[in-house]
C-alpha cells in the first residue's frame, strides 16, 4: 500500500503569497518515519495497515506547510511536480493509495491543488487501484476529488484531535475494498452556507450533533465513512460551501437517507452557528475593569486558518485607551526581530511592531527591551507537528510582553509561550490568535474569552473578507439564501 500527502490551509484574503520554503518536505520513506509516534494522518494509516498482517507499506512523498497564504506559481508547480513524480515508481506495483490531504489548499495558479493531484495520480496509477484520502473539517471537497477517488475520511471534531484516527478510517475503507471487495459510492450533499462560532465546537456545540451523528454510523457495516465538512470560509474558491460526504457499500438509498438527514438539521441551525463577537473598544473596555485572566481571542488574524499574524490592532486599541494591565501578544514582524537580535539580550531598541506583511495594519512604535530570543523552533501540544517560526525574540514594553517570530506559525495552544520561557497564567490578559483551543489551554483558567470584532483575513465577520469567487447566493453573504437538498452521487463501481 501507497502513502502519500500534500496538505495546506489558506486564506485566500491574506495578501502574502506562501513559497515552495515554507512547506516540510518528505521523500520516500522519510514520509512514515516521520510521521511514526504522532497524531496524525499518516500515524493512523500506518498502525491499521500494519494490523493486516499481509501489507506491505510504501511510501513516497509528503509535503505540509502551516496555513498561511496561497501558494505562489513556483512552490505549487514544484510540489506538484514532486508528488507525481513520486507516485511513477509504483505504477503497477501497488494494490491501493491513501493520500493525506486537507481540501483548503489554493494557489496562484490552481484552485483545486487536491483535486488537480487525485486527477493525475489516477493517470499514473491507473482506474483500478482504490484511492482513499483524508480531509480536514474545514475543507472544501469537489466533485474532481470524488470523481477520481473512491472515499474521503473527515475529521470529526474541531478544534481537531482526531488526526490520527481520521487515517485509520481511510486506511480501513481501503482494507475493506481490496480484502472485502466493497464497492464504494459517495453521496454528498452541499449546503450553501459558511458559517463561524462556538456552537461549531464539536465537543458542545450544534454541530457535534450532526457529526455524532454520522461518526455513530461507522458501526453500521453498510457504512465506510460519512463525515460532514464546514468549508474554510477564508478560502475563496468556486465550490466553497459546506457539505455532507456519505460512502456507503454500494448502498446509494442509504447514504441519501443519511446525507439528507444531517444537512437538513445542520441548514435549521444556521443561524446559531456563527461567532457572537465582541466590538474591539467594548472588548478592551470590559478587560480593563475585570480582575483578570483574560483571553482575547483574535480569530481575524489567526495562522492556523491562514493569516500573516502581525495584526496589531487589539494592543493599538489598549495603548490607546492606557490599558492598565500585564498583557502578553504574539505577532510576526521578521523586521523587528532582525533589530531585536542586532541589538542583543538587555538591549534597548524602538521598533514598530505589525503591518509589516498585511498593509490594512498600521504600525505602532514602542520601546522595549530585548529579553530574551531563540530559533522559533518547537512541538507543539497536542497537534502532529513541528513549529519553526524562525528567529524568535521577546520584548519587553511597560506592561507588554511580546512574543516576536519571523514567520507566522500555527497558535493553537501555550507551546510558542512556553518554548520562549513564558507561562501566560502570569499575565492579566493574553492575545491568542486562534478561534478555538482546547479548553484546558486558556478557557479552563481564564475568567472571560472575548471573542474580538477585530479586522483581519481570517475575520469571523465573514460579509467583512470581500468574497468574489465561490457560488452565490450563499449565507451568510446574501439575504434570502434557499437551501434545495440535492444529493449528488459518485461512484466508480
Amino acid at each position: 500500500m501507497l502513502i502519500a500527502g500534500a496538505a495546506q490551509e489558506v486564506s485566500t484574503f491574506n495578501p502574502v503569497f506562501s513559497t515552495y520554503e515554507d512547506f516540510n518536505v518528505s521523500f520516500g520513506d522519510e514520509v512514515v518515519e516521520r510521521a511514526l509516534g504522532k497524531n496524525s494522518e499518516v500515524a493512523g494509516m500506518v498502525e491499521v495497515l500494519q494490523g493486516d498482517g499481509d501489507v506491505e507499506i510504501v511510501s513516497s512523498y509528503s509535503a505540509g506547510a502551516t496555513s498561511a497564504g496561497p501558494l505562489d506559481k513556483a512552490g505549487w508547480e514544484r510540489i506538484s511536480s514532486e508528488f507525481l513524480e513520486s507516485l511513477k515508481p509504483f505504477a503497477g506495483e501497488i494494490a491501493g493509495a491513501l493520500f493525506a490531504m486537507h481540501g483548503s489548499m489554493s494557489a496562484e495558479t490552481e484552485l483545486d491543488p487536491e483535486g488537480y493531484l487525485l486527477e493525475e495520480s489516477r493517470k499514473i496509477l491507473g482506474e483500478e487501484i482504490p484511492i482513499v484520502y483524508t480531509q480536514d473539517i474545514h475543507g472544501v471537497t469537489t466533485a474532481k476529488m470524488l470523481k477520481h477517488a473512491d472515499g474521503v475520511a473527515v475529521y470529526h471534531t474541531y478544534p481537531h484531535v482526531d488526526f490520527a484516527d481520521s487515517g485509520a478510517r481511510a486506511a480501513r475503507q481501503l482494507l475493506r475494498q481490496i480484502n472485502d471487495g466493497v464497492k464504494p459510492v459517495t453521496v454528498r450533499v452541499p449546503i450553501p452556507a459558511l458559517v463561524r462560532g462556538e456552537q461549531l465546537i464539536t465537543e458542545t456545540g450544534l454541530f457535534g450533533n450532526q457529526v455524532s451523528y454520522l461518526k455513530s454510523l461507522h458501526d453500521d457495516p453498510r457504512i465506510l465513512n460519512a463525515g460532514f465538512q464546514i468549508g474554510n470560509p477564508f478560502t475563496d474558491v468556486p465550490e466553497l460551501c459546506s457539505q455532507v460526504i456519505v460512502v456507503t457499500d454500494n448502498d446509494e438509498a442509504f447514504g441519501r437517507e443519511v446525507a439528507l438527514k444531517a444537512a437538513n438539521e445542520f441548514w435549521g441551525n444556521r443561524f446559531e452557528m456563527h461567532a457572537d463577537l465582541v466590538p474591539l473598544e467594548e472588548a478592551v473596555a470590559t478587560a480593563s475593569k475585570m480582575k483578570g485572566p483574560i483571553e482575547f481571542s483574535d480569530a481575524a488574524d489567526a495562522p492556523s486558518s491562514g493569516a500573516s499574524g502581525d495584526s496589531n490592532a487589539i494592543v493599538a486599541e489598549m495603548i490607546r485607551t492606557g490599558y492598565p494591565h500585564t498583557v502578553l501578544a504574539p505577532i510576526v514582524d521578521p523586521s523587528a526581530v532582525v533589530r531585536a537580535v542586532e541589538k542583543g539580550i538587555d538591549g534597548r531598541i524602538t521598533v514598530k511592531l505589525g503591518g509589516n506583511l498585511d498593509k490594512r495594519f498600521t504600525p505602532i512604535e514602542v520601546k522595549a527591551t530585548v529579553i530574551s530570543a531563540s530559533d522559533g523552533t518547537f512541538p507543539l501540544e497536542k497537534w502532529p507537528s513541528i513549529e519553526h517560526a524562525g528567529p524568535t525574540v521577546v520584548l519587553q514594553s511597560d506592561n507588554y510582553t511580546f512574543v516576536v517570530f519571523s514567520r507566522a506559525i500555527n497558535l493553537v495552544d501555550r507551546a510558542p509561550f512556553f518554548a520562549n520561557g513564558l507561562d501566560p497564567k502570569d499575565f492579566h490578559s493574553i492575545i491568542v490568535k486562534s478561534p478555538f483551543c482546547e479548553p484546558e489551554f486558556f478557557d479552563d483558567w481564564c475568567e472571560l474569552n472575548i471573542i474580538v470584532d477585530a479586522p483581519g483575513s481570517t475575520s469571523a465577520d465573514l460579509l467583512s473578507l470581500g468574497h468574489t469567487i465561490c457560488a452565490r447566493p450563499m449565507f451568510p453573504l446574501d439575504d434570502d439564501v434557499e437551501f434545495n437538498a440535492e444529493p449528488q452521487v459518485y461512484s466508480r463501481v
